[in-house]
């Protein structure tokens, strides 16, 4: 973290934006080791300038026919031509805040977002994030600045997940405020009107952005593996319910199942490309599939 940036915050702040720098970070690093020659790296790339060599940089890109007229040491330096603008959509609407193992669904959705960043930033692609539950309440711009990563970090880091989801108008806004082409990710449970949620979605898609939905449920939210009498409070005023989780298993997955079915046809038939992602789930999982879904974008 910049010490531009400490000066500015409250030390419980700091730690918390530091955790998730940290969490992110190991996601990234792990994912990273992980690959070999991906296309994903230093593809599509343009000739911009020289500069002189100094020890530590990359041997493969000195121009050995300037040394050779010069008997000095240049590096190539080249420039991405197909520059890529990504906007991460966070939700953080008050059911984002359950969570059955050791972190919330908001809090895993935090990691995705911020490890996303760190790679796309990586690469020299733009990206912004948003963070919304009845309207945004945090929008960074795109941007490929050095030291974007850590005003993204503390947008994310400083907001708890709160609120109802009015998801239309939420995707309204960050369509107005998106002026280039981009690479939507949008992080969410999705528990909103799906009407409403695809109206946005098209309006999108219809500003020629490219749609990815993280689809974020936890564990229990998918098995609904409880035993024994409990009450059950609903979030964003959802009312309560004491019950035994037994009986209603079966028809509770079936109502799952029918919801997750519902979102995944209408995805296709919008041309969204659509993860359903457990926060059991290693988030190098999702960094891969973004890998994938870059390279289809620019193979189109």
């Amino acid at each position: 973290m910049t010490r531009d940036l400490e000066r500015f915050l409250q030390p419980e702040e700091i730690s918390r934006i530091s955790r998730l720098e940290l969490r992110a970070r190991h996601v990234v690093e792990g994912f990273v080791s992980g690959l070999h020659r991906s296309p994903y790296f230093g593809q599509s790339i343009e000739f911009v300038q020289h500069r002189e060599y100094v020890p530590g940089d990359d041997t493969r890109r000195i121009d050995w026919k300037v040394w050779s007229r010069t008997d000095r040491y240049y590096l190539k330096q080249f420039e991405e031509d197909t520059n890529v603008r990504v906007v991460l959509l966070v939700d953080g609407s008050e059911s984002m805040q359950f969570g059955s193992g050791d972190e919330t669904k908001f809090e895993y959705a935090q990691t995705i977002a911020a490890a996303l960043a760190m790679l796309i930033l990586k690469q020299n692609d733009s990206v912004g994030v948003g963070v919304f539950d009845s309207e945004i309440r945090s929008l960074i711009p795109s941007s490929s600045r050095h030291n974007h990563l850590q005003t993204i970090l503390q947008a994310l880091s400083v907001l708890t997940a709160a609120g109802k989801t009015d998801i239309t108008a939420v995707l309204r806004r960050a369509a107005e405020a998106m002026s280039h082409r981009s690479i939507v990710i949008l992080i969410s449970d999705l528990f909103c009107d799906r009407d409403a949620l695809f109206r946005g979605l098209q309006l999108l898609r219809q500003r020629k952005h490219e749609v990815l939905i993280v689809h974020t449920l936890d564990d229990q939210e998918l098995d609904f593996d409880y035993s024994g009498t409990l009450k059950f409070e609903g979030l964003e005023n959802t009312g309560k319910l004491t019950c035994d989780p037994a009986a209603l298993r079966e028809g509770y997955l079936a109502a799952m199942q029918t919801f997750l079915e519902t979102i995944r046809r209408r995805c296709a038939g919008s041309v969204i490309d659509y993860r359903l992602t457990r926060t059991s789930d290693s988030p190098a999982a999702v960094l891969s599939h973004l890998l994938s879904f870059r390279m289809g974008m620019k193979s189109r």
